[in-house]
């Protein structure tokens, strides 16, 4: 099965490379695997001792953050070696200070595995959330690596839990141990035989808090916002921003919108300052010193990437954006450690942090415009309310932080004996 199981990765990269003449960001996948080999060879020798943290994307880097600083401090002779699935988290995040290297994952073939294996040879390897590769996981079992889940999820749709998922629950023996987010993950891990997990929980709540610790400071911002209440917009699509700008451009209050939408390419962009009728401008446009009446302006685009975790800080409202997608809403928690209200759309049933602050009601869900301008003008009218909901979210992620002390005491245990 497994051998059947590469020879379809193997056709499937065939025709990816086709796609990527075509795709530009499938053009990232395919080029951005072709250096992989040369770039390990070139910054890992057979002497160096190395831990490996693979991540599928953005998301689970960043969830898995934490635990690469607590496991880089404990181990400061390893060379730390990070990979992506997707070039949307490997061409964000590249140029990361916490990884010695930062690559794509060479397709799952039997092939790349031993060649991966033999080049990076980590004592270590973690697997952040989920993506199980049958070949890597198979090989770090013969070679006696330590493999762990970290802020493992399960569902009962998932391929493990089906008739034919057989393959690939026995690609789970390769796991050391399971540090699952829920008591559902736990139970369905012990339904398929496993008892070595536990419940951590999610690290990212670890990953916010610590934030508060950093300087959010932008003086940009501090100078838009001036003092007036603001609502901040956080990873918005076409379709969070079509009832977004209806909702701008008939709102007569004395209000300021910061907006990062979700895809920032030039186009869109455009379009989306031409649909508001307030006085409206770009970060590209402060960056260029084109603008220094930054003040003077209603609505702020923010046209790069990197700075809207600090941005919330800013904010009296959030809207985070993607739950009229899917599969759903953004990043709930940035927001929400900074203790601001937020505004969701509809579809939020695969987050377990959305589903807990809408029922603990510091977060509002809406399916509709009507919704979603009676939920704004309840928050913009009502300072008590506004500070409540916030406080809600901000009790949230104190309460459960954590999950990174759990996860790297058991490795430590296990590891330093």
């Amino acid at each position: 099965m497994l051998s059947f199981y590469s020879f379809l990765v193997s056709i499937a990269g065939f025709f990816l490379k086709i796609v990527a003449l075509f795709n530009p960001k499938m053009k990232l996948f395919v080029d951005g695997r072709k250096s992989v080999f040369e770039t390990l060879s070139k910054n890992i020798s057979n002497s160096d001792k190395s831990i490996w943290f693979h991540a599928a994307s953005l998301g689970e880097f960043e969830q898995g953050l934490p635990v690469m600083e607590k496991i880089k401090a404990h181990f400061p002779n390893h060379k730390l070696v990070v990979t992506f699935f997707s070039p949307s988290g490997y061409e964000v995040r590249k140029n990361n200070t916490i990884a010695d290297i930062t690559i794509y994952l060479p397709l799952d073939t039997k092939q790349n595995a031993n060649q991966f294996l033999d080049s990076v040879h980590p004592e270590l390897v973690f697997f952040i959330k989920y993506e199980f590769w049958p070949n890597y996981l198979n090989e770090l079992k013969n070679r006696k690596i330590n493999t762990y889940l970290i802020s493992g999820i399960f569902r009962e749709n998932q391929a493990f839990f089906k008739w034919y998922g057989g393959f690939y629950r026995k690609a789970l023996n390769s796991f050391d141990y399971f540090f699952v987010q829920n008591e559902s993950s736990k139970k369905l891990v012990q339904q398929l035989g496993f008892q070595n997990v536990s419940i951590s929980g999610d690290t990212r709540f670890d990953r916010v808090v610590s934030i508060l610790e950093r300087d959010n400071h932008l003086d940009f911002i501090e100078k838009f916002k001036n003092n007036t209440l603001t609502i901040v917009i956080g990873s918005s699509w076409p379709k969070d921003e079509e009832l977004l700008v209806n909702f701008i451009n008939q709102s007569t209050e004395n209000i300021k919108f910061i907006i990062a939408p979700h895809n920032i390419k030039s186009e869109q962009i455009q379009g989306l300052q031409k649909s508001l009728s307030k006085k409206c401008i770009l970060f590209s446009d402060i960056a260029s010193g084109r603008h220094l009446s930054i003040n003077e302006h209603d609505v702020f685009i923010i046209d790069t990437i990197g700075i809207l975790t600090k941005i919330y800080s800013y904010a009296d409202i959030a809207y985070v954006g993607g739950g009229f997608g899917n599969p759903g809403v953004h990043n709930l928690l940035e927001p929400a450690t900074f203790g601001v209200p937020i505004i969701i759309g509809p579809n939020y049933s695969h987050f377990a942090e959305a589903i807990a602050l809408v029922n603990m009601e510091g977060c509002i869900s809406i399916a509709n415009q009507n919704q979603m301008s009676d939920a704004f003008k309840n928050l913009i009218n009502n300072e008590a309310i506004r500070h409540e909901k916030g406080h809600i979210c901000s009790t949230f992620v104190q309460m459960n932080k954590g999950a990174t002390d759990k996860i790297v005491s058991h490795i430590l245990n296990e590891n330093l004996k």
